[in-house]
C-alpha cells in the first residue's frame, strides 16, 4: 500500500477532535511511508491533514478542480498538485492514483466521494479497500443506516462488509491492509432478488 486517498471536510467541524484526528492520521501515514492523495485544498480538515503530512516528512499529492484554484483554496505547498477541469476528473484521478480510500468527518462531498469508491468495489470496477475513520462517533448513525439498508434487502451482507470502520488511524490502516474484496457478483445477486424475469 503506497498511496491512500483521504476524503474529508473543507470545514474543520465544531469539535477539536476532528482536527486532531486528521493530524494523527497524517502521522500514521507518514510513519508507514504511505503517500497522501487528497482534494488539494488548504482549508478545513483537508488543509490540516496535508500540512501535518509535510510536517511529519510525508508526501502529499493534491487533486483540485481549476474553479477552486481560482478561489485561492489550493494547497500550493503539496509535493505534487494536479489541477483538473471538473469534479468528475478529480474523483477519477484520485481513484487512479490510490491503493485505498479513507473518509474522515465531512459533508456531502466527502460522502459522495467515499461511496462512489465503495460502489466501484461492489461492482468489481476496482478491489481497493474503503474505510471510515469514526472520530467521536461521527459515523455511528451512518453505520446504523447501512445495517438498516442491509436488513431491508438493498445491500447484500457481503457488500456491507466493504465499508470498514475504526476509531483511530492505526487501526483503520491495519484493516485496510488486510481487506479482501467480496467474491459476490452484484448483478447475479440483483437478479436473484428480483426472481425470474418475465418477457
Amino acid at each position: 500500500m503506497q498511496r491512500l486517498c483521504v476524503f474529508c471536510g473543507s470545514s474543520p467541524g465544531l469539535r477539536p477532535e476532528y482536527l486532531e484526528a486528521s493530524r494523527d492520521l497524517a502521522r500514521v501515514l507518514a510513519a508507514q511511508r504511505i503517500e497522501l492523495v487528497y482534494g488539494g485544498s488548504r482549508v478545513g480538515l483537508m488543509g490540516a491533514l496535508a500540512q501535518a503530512m509535510l510536517e511529519h516528512g510525508g508526501q502529499v499529492t493534491g487533486v483540485i478542480p481549476e474553479a477552486l484554484v481560482e478561489k485561492e483554496l489550493a494547497f500550493t505547498d503539496a509535493t505534487r498538485l494536479h489541477v483538473v477541469g471538473s469534479m468528475h476528473e478529480r474523483k477519477a484521478l484520485m481513484a487512479d492514483l490510490s491503493d485505498g480510500f479513507i473518509a474522515l468527518p465531512g459533508g456531502f462531498g466527502t460522502l459522495d466521494e467515499f461511496f462512489e469508491a465503495v460502489t466501484w468495489v461492489q461492482l468489481g470496477i476496482h478491489r481497493k479497500p474503503c474505510g471510515l475513520l469514526n472520530v467521536c462517533g461521527y459515523f455511528d448513525s451512518l453505520a446504523v443506516f447501512l445495517d438498516h439498508a442491509t436488513e431491508r434487502g438493498f445491500i447484500q451482507r457481503a457488500h456491507r462488509a466493504i465499508v470498514l470502520m475504526a476509531g483511530n488511524g492505526e487501526e483503520l490502516v491495519s484493516k485496510l491492509r488486510t481487506f479482501l474484496p467480496p467474491a459476490v457478483d452484484k448483478a447475479a445477486w440483483a437478479l436473484e432478488q428480483n426472481g425470474p424475469l418475465r418477457a
